[in-house]
């Protein structure tokens, strides 16, 4: 069974950074794009960036741009997510799951932007 274990999540202040993990287990995690999404209460939960198998970041929502990267180690089976000068509206609850074949979702990993 695929598990998803994302982690990192904090309370920072606006204009701060922060890196979020994910740790997947049950699958071959070098065979899988990986995605990272937010989800906002009330909202959908959205894309912001991926990375894929090549280790490439495809695609970085055009509200994040220049502002995230996303990366993996295959070793450790975990996908990272660096985002910098967060904003106030990046608050929410953060996913990461195969982009193109969603798996079971995990809890997600919570962050608030607030002074």
């Amino acid at each position: 069974q695929v598990q998803l274990a994302e982690s990192g999540g904090a309370l920072v202040q606006p204009g701060g950074s922060l890196k979020l993990s994910c740790v997947v287990s049950g699958v071959d995690f070098s065979l899988n794009p990986m995605g990272w999404y937010r989800q906002i209460p009330g909202m959908e939960r959205e894309l912001i960036a991926t990375i894929s198998i090549g280790l490439n970041a495809p695609y970085d929502a055009d509200h994040v741009k220049g502002r995230v990267t996303a990366t993996r180690d295959n070793a450790k089976n975990t996908a990272y997510l660096q985002m910098y000068r967060l904003e106030h509206e990046e608050s929410g609850v953060y996913y990461c799951n195969n982009f193109q074949q969603h798996y079971p979702w995990g809890q997600g990993t919570q962050v608030t932007v607030s002074s």
